[in-house]
């Protein structure tokens, strides 16, 4: 199974990759093929969160499950990308993955 990792990105230091990547290990531990947007976009390929957002949803739709980040809430990509993986069907993950 293909999984999406979303949560929060803008305003996190260094793009909030710790969580990112703890969240990577945690679902390939388990058997998961993870899709996260900080490796989809890395830093300076993108001029805008828009940008960003439009390459991010194509790979979101890819997937068979979204997994949320801690914060998921508080993000509005990820508010979109939550619901738009709760409209088109996919399983929603979430849990504190610990540490890397």
């Amino acid at each position: 199974m293909k999984v999406y990792i979303a949560g929060p990105i803008t305003g996190i230091p260094d793009r909030n990759r710790h969580a990112f990547e703890a969240a990577a290990i945690y679902l390939s531990r388990m058997g998961y093929e993870t899709v996260s947007p900080l490796e989809v976009n890395p830093p300076g390929s993108c001029s805008s969160w828009n940008e960003a957002m439009r390459r991010d949803i194509p790979h979101l739709v890819s997937c068979d499950a979204v997994y949320l980040l801690p914060g998921w809430e508080k993000s509005r990509g990820a508010q979109i990308e939550q619901r738009l993986a709760f409209d088109l069907g996919l399983e929603i993950l979430t849990g504190d993955p610990g540490p890397a």
